[in-house]
């Protein structure tokens, strides 16, 4: 055994005999992994849960490592949501061996095999990114509901009803993706980012992606990959690209210089939720935000047309292309 196994076997062993137990509370204490699982739960659990998430704003989990806290927080909770498909890579191991001694769900597993993106690099992996098509984030929804529902069945109809109301939501989100980003132009349908996050996206609403790098952010993108890149934003008269707020903006500053210099003006259209959502507490900062921010960005950048504010006139920013 590595090192590394050995610290990690001994930190867990550590933490699961020295955490004393969490006061008894009515509510399931509950831990999630991302943002966007935790407001999930949030919604889902209503009153009868209490949900921690790790990684907060700006926070990229394909390179998240748990601290001393995470490990406290997970060995005392209930149970731990996790979005699974390799997107937190560094937390696999500890959260396998978690799972032997309480319970541990993998939500974004629950979208079928056949509606998840093959790696074309891995080809045992899939794109974790199920987020980004309320279609495929349904699954996650309804695995969440009956994970709860065995958490806690006495409260079962409770979370059957929250989760139909969220789903609802879900729906209407959805509703209005597709009818702003029909008003981009058709040859303006380019989504051009700093990784592979928004293939879902692209497959929901009939837009051609882009990703500087592959789904995961842990590997570098190669200066054969800019060029290229940046061959395909000349030729093709692609004028906007977009960073996110959880990815260095290195490779697109790199994209637009090399743009530059061959003469094809490129700007960025703004900064999209790839990874993790907005800050706690603000509309950017739940999934429904997340995506309203995302889809009404987008559109107003490539030349569509969208309402002030976006969907429930809530965006922090009204229209204008930030």
């Amino acid at each position: 055994m590595s090192f590394a196994r050995r610290l990690m076997s001994l930190l867990v062993l550590t933490a699961l005999l020295s955490v004393p137990a969490a006061a008894e509370s009515d509510r399931l204490q509950l831990v999630a992994t991302t943002g966007m699982i935790a407001d999930a739960l949030r919604q889902v659990g209503g009153e009868q849960v209490e949900v921690q998430g790790l990684m907060g704003e700006g926070v990229d989990p394909h390179l998240y490592r748990q601290t001393r806290r995470d490990v406290t927080a997970m060995t005392r909770a209930d149970a731990v949501f996790w979005n699974g498909l390799y997107l937190e890579a560094q937390l696999e191991e500890f959260l396998d061996r978690l799972g032997q001694r309480k319970p541990v769900f993998a939500v974004g597993e629950a979208v079928p095999e056949e509606a998840r993106r093959a790696d074309e690099v891995y080809s045992d992996q899939s794109d974790p990114h199920v987020w980004m098509d309320p279609g495929r984030w349904r699954y996650a929804v309804l695995a969440i509901r009956d994970a709860l529902s065995e958490l806690a069945p006495e409260h079962a109809e409770a979370f059957a009803r929250q989760a139909d109301a969220y789903l609802e939501e879900l729906e209407a989100q959805d509703a209005y993706a597709r009818e702003v980003l029909a008003s981009v132009p058709e040859e303006a349908r380019v989504l051009v980012t700093a990784h592979d996050a928004f293939g879902y996206f692209g497959e929901a609403y009939g837009f051609e992606v882009l990703g500087i790098q592959g789904f995961s952010t842990e590997s570098e993108a190669g200066l054969a990959r800019i060029e290229s890149m940046v061959n395909v934003l000349v030729e093709r008269g692609i004028g906007a690209i977009f960073i996110e707020s959880s990815v260095s903006d290195r490779n697109i500053r790199a994209l637009i210089e090399g743009a530059a210099a061959k003469g094809h003006e490129v700007r960025i259209g703004g900064e999209l939720f790839s990874d993790a959502m907005g800050a706690r507490g603000t509309y950017e900062g739940t999934w429904l935000g997340m995506i309203d921010h995302n889809v009404t960005l987008i559109a107003q950048a490539l030349g569509g047309e969208v309402p002030e504010g976006g969907r429930v006139s809530r965006l922090a920013w009204t229209g204008e292309t930030p």
